[in-house]
């Protein structure tokens, strides 16, 4: 089947990154694209929690979700929107990282709230805490479709091997990865750190990424590293998106899930041990 990678450089304003995220899915279906993903944070990118309390909605009122399912439903295509901020009804207010999986009836088959928080210190001037304005999903997620067993996770899990080893021996052949990598991070870790993931589970890696300098209201912003990839089971990239907007079309063959796991049958060699 063919995937399309959407690679945007979203800013703080849904409406207005909606049409334009509307418009690259367009393009993927006319390029035969039948699965179709987008990067974490699709509706936007913002450091303002008073901002993003303002422009976000519950998933039950949220544009974007509601846009993007009748999209997918118009087009008849799989659509892994990579995640949207969204209001949760959490007591201390935190809002949830939320990836959704829509059927090419617009039906939501699977939700994945992303599990780990990007607090960092990346430098001296970037200091990120995700989990200051999110709360942590507490459920890995394997989604069922008719081409592919899915596990989906967002962006900054990619450094939690456990997590994609437990979703492989569940029986994923494809694992989602979108996200809004940090260009600094990006440039030392992303290639490396999806190659590996894809090495270690035999799966198709499909991560789409958000790319670019992303403006905000107040005049601050963030820069993000793109390279939206696609990765085989045997560790080759397939496709890099390089830094530009866009879409990224790539062709996968199940088989090569099949065969790689063949060769490198890792995934029943678990043993025991003691320490440390």
């Amino acid at each position: 089947m063919r995937a399309g990678l959407v690679q945007l450089t979203v800013g703080d304003d849904p409406i207005a990154n909606l049409a334009v995220t509307q418009a690259h899915i367009a393009a993927a279906g006319d390029g035969g694209a039948e699965f179709v993903l987008t990067p974490e944070c699709t509706n936007l990118l913002s450091s303002s929690r008073t901002h993003q309390r303002a422009v976000m909605r519950h998933e039950d009122q949220d544009e974007t979700l509601a846009a993007l399912r009748d999209q997918a439903a118009k087009a008849g295509i799989w659509l892994l929107i990579g995640s949207l901020g969204v209001l949760t009804h959490d007591a201390d207010g935190r809002f949830a990282n939320r990836s959704f999986l829509i059927a090419p009836t617009g039906e939501i088959v699977a939700r994945y709230d992303k599990i780990h928080m990007f607090d960092v210190n990346v430098s001296e001037t970037e200091v990120y805490r995700e989990s200051a304005g999110y709360r942590p999903g507490t459920m890995a997620v394997l989604a069922e479709t008719p081409f592919a067993k899915i596990g989906m996770t967002v962006c900054y899990d990619v450094r939690f091997p456990h997590l994609y080893r437990r979703l492989a021996q569940a029986g994923a052949q494809i694992i989602t990865v979108p996200a809004a990598f940090n260009h600094i991070t990006g440039a030392a870790h992303w290639h490396t750190l999806l190659r590996a993931r894809a090495i270690e589970t035999g799966c198709f890696v499909l991560a789409p990424a958000q790319s670019g300098f992303h403006p905000e209201t107040d005049g601050k912003g963030r820069n993000t590293y793109g390279h939206s990839l696609a990765i085989a089971p045997w560790g080759e990239v397939l496709a890099d998106a390089g830094t530009e907007p866009g879409v990224t079309f790539v062709d996968l063959d199940l088989d090569a899930v099949t065969k790689a796991r063949a060769r490198v049958p890792s995934l029943s060699h678990d043993r025991e041990f003691t320490g440390p």
